[in-house]
This record gives C-alpha cells, sequence and structure tokens, in this order.
C-alpha cells in the first residue's frame, strides 16, 4: 500500500511565510513526508482559477502552471504524481461541479471536445516537461456527476439518469489521458464512501456505458461517510463486483474543536467544530483531539493494509492557517461557486498534521510506511 499527500496550497503557504516543526526544529515537511514512506503527491488542477479581471480565487490558485510547477517540485523531492482533475475553474465536490467559464455557452458536442482537449494539452505538458503522471483523476468526488449541468445526474429519478452523458465525458478524459501516458491509470473519485447502493448504482451504469478505468477511488472523512465498518463493508463489495483497485484519495481527521481566531461575535468558522460535530454523526472511531488524530492515523492504515488498500492520500495536512492569510477562498472564488454567505479564511486547518503554529502532530508520526 502505497502513501500519499494533497499538497496543492503549498507555495500560497510559503507565500503567506508558513514554518514547520517537527520535534522543536524547523523542517521542510515535504522532506519529512518522505522520510515517512510517503511516496505519492496528489495536486488539483483548476481551469481557470480566476476572474474576469484576473483576481485569483486563492485556495492554491491550482492553475496549470502551479500544478506544473508542484509537479517539478514533486520529481525533485522523490514523490510519484497524482494529477486531480476537477474541470471547473474552482472547488469541484458533491454540491457544486460547475463547468469552467469558458465552456458554459457550449453544447454537450463541444463541452466533451474541450474536457478531451483540456486533458490531453496539461498532461502533455506535464510530459514536456519532463514529468511522469502515474495517476489521473478524471473529475474529483464526482458522485453527482461533473462539469454541470453537461454531465449532471438527474437525482428526480431512481436509478438516477443521465448516466450516459456522464459516461460519455469520463470516456473522454480517460482517452486523452491514455494518449499522453499509455500506462497512466485512470480514477473515478466518488465520496459517500459508506453508500454501497449508489456506488453500485453508479459503477454499474458507467461500466454498462463503456467507461473503462483503472482505479476506484474514495473520499473518507467519517464526519460524513460513516464508520470504519462501513467503508470497508463498501470497499470488499466494489472489489467483488467491479473488480479494480481501490484508493483512498482524501483522507483527514481534526485533532482540536477549537478554531484559531474566533469572529466578533465569538462564533468558529470551522468546517467541523463543537456545534456541529454532534449533527454529523455520533460514531467517529475516536475523540476530536491530537490524541484522538494520531488513533484513527494508526487505526485506519491497519485497516487499509488489511482491506488491500492500494493507496491512502491525507487531504492538505500542511494547510495551517498563518493568521488570517490563508483562505480556502477568496470573494471572486465565492462569487464563481455562489457561496459568499460565509468567511473566506481558511475553515480546514483543524485537519492538518501540523498545528497551528507549524508544530507537527503525532498523527504525522503514524502518518507512515
Amino acid at each position: 500500500m502505497v502513501l500519499g499527500i494533497d499538497v496543492s496550497t503549498y507555495f500560497e503557504e510559503l507565500e503567506a511565510g508558513a514554518k514547520y516543526f517537527l520535534d522543536g526544529k524547523e523542517i521542510e515537511p515535504l522532506d519529512e513526508f518522505i522520510s515517512n514512506g510517503v511516496s505519492y503527491m496528489r495536486i488539483r488542477v483548476w481551469n481557470n482559477p480566476f476572474d474576469e479581471e484576473g483576481n485569483p480565487y486563492l485556495g492554491g490558485t491550482n492553475d496549470l502552471a502551479t500544478c506544473v510547477k508542484l509537479a517539478k517540485l514533486a520529481k525533485e523531492k522523490g514523490y510519484k504524481f497524482i494529477i486531480d482533475f476537477h474541470y471547473s475553474d474552482f472547488w469541484a465536490d458533491p454540491g457544486k461541479q460547475f463547468a469552467p467559464k469558458a465552456w458554459k455557452d457550449l453544447s454537450f458536442e463541444e463541452v466533451k471536445n474541450e474536457l478531451g482537449k483540456f486533458t490531453k494539452e496539461a498532461l502533455q505538458t506535464l510530459k514536456d516537461g519532463g514529468i511522469d503522471v502515474e495517476y489521473v483523476q478524471i473529475g474529483n468526488e464526482i458522485t453527482n456527476g461533473m462539469c454541470w449541468p453537461f454531465g449532471k445526474l438527474d437525482e428526480t429519478i431512481s436509478p438516477r439518469g443521465n448516466y450516459e452523458n456522464l459516461s460519455i465525458l469520463l470516456k473522454e478524459g480517460c482517452k486523452a489521458a491514455k494518449e499522453v501516458y499509455p500506462n497512466i491509470k485512470t480514477i473515478i473519485h466518488l465520496e459517500r464512501s459508506y453508500d454501497i447502493a449508489i456506488y453500485n448504482e453508479y459503477f454499474e451504469n458507467i461500466i454498462k456505458n463503456g467507461v473503462e478505468f483503472d482505479v476506484i477511488g474514495m473520499s473518507y472523512y467519517p464526519y460524513w461517510h460513516g464508520t470504519f465498518e462501513q467503508l470497508f463493508a463498501n470497499v470488499e463489495n466494489c472489489k467483488k463486483n467491479f473488480n479494480k483497485e481501490i484508493m483512498i484519495m482524501e483522507l483527514g481527521f481534526g485533532f482540536t474543536l477549537e478554531d484559531y481566531l474566533l469572529t466578533n461575535n465569538g462564533t468558529t468558522q470551522l468546517v467541523i467544530n463543537e456545534k456541529n460535530l454532534e449533527t454529523l454523526t455520533k460514531s467517529l472511531p475516536h475523540p476530536i483531539s491530537p490524541e484522538g488524530q494520531k488513533l484513527f492515523v494508526r487505526d485506519f492504515l491497519k485497516l487499509a493494509k488489511e482491506h488491500e488498500i492500494s493507496g491512502v492520500v491525507y487531504w492538505e495536512p500542511i494547510w495551517t492557517p498563518q493568521g488570517e492569510k490563508i483562505c480556502w477562498a477568496s470573494t471572486h472564488g465565492q462569487k464563481y461557486i455562489n457561496e459568499l454567505g460565509k468567511s473566506t479564511r481558511n475553515e480546514w486547518s483543524n485537519q492538518c498534521l501540523f498545528d497551528y503554529e507549524g508544530h507537527a502532530l503525532p498523527a504525522f508520526k503514524e502518518f507512515k510506511n
């Protein structure tokens, strides 16, 4: 089983003055992950994460140029590379999969062609730069489809509809990737990793529609995705029914419920906090604490090996807040994804493997091979 990290915001952290420490000594975290046996770097790609005036969307502002820069750093440090196409100008997840601005007025056929073109040109740029790409995600957490409205699944019927159009887009992305890197492994990445019925519906339909791929990717955040037992029951279900490699493309667990910065009325902005934790789940394997995070990582990796998971990627382990400098989005980015009603500051910082001051947490030493 291989281990990976998604450090898509690495350069933004450095620009904000981030420093990291292990046992009291300042470190270069990417080197220390390598020392832990972490061998893969996963980086997301957005098509055009800037507004019409050129204002960046932040959250890494992960355009192709940033991806290439990170890929070259990965190679220099000794990592293998996973590229994660969102096929959007900003964050894509189950609740939002907005097609890039440049595609929104195109026909479906034109969008299909643009998706293939973007995939092929991005990968060719990496190849021309001397980068080997081992895995490619054709979409990010696309449980409900991607490139909305073109590849959006129809939730008004059961089983859900529009798998034909979604499959056409997936086939185009997979085909483009294989044309550049014939041996690349293609990943179809969903969340809702507890939901056997959804996984069966999804993969039965895309396979029936001719999508050829190599890996089933899952996200696993226990606040939303159930217990270990539910997750690994679905892992075994997918192995049995679809005979594919299984990888955990995103993993995370909190080390504190205390915010690094409270708003004027004393409320927290963290995604996972004291007020919402009970409504998210009552079945966490361990408490949200430094020790709980350590035990979560230890237990999860043990079970992942037992269930023959091919790889596990920890999501944004170094995305520390730097006071108020690090943001999950700018207001320009929020506007694009229609999420203007909340703070822009980093709401995920309590999931890192480093604390708010950049000191390695106990879980950091557990995330190892």
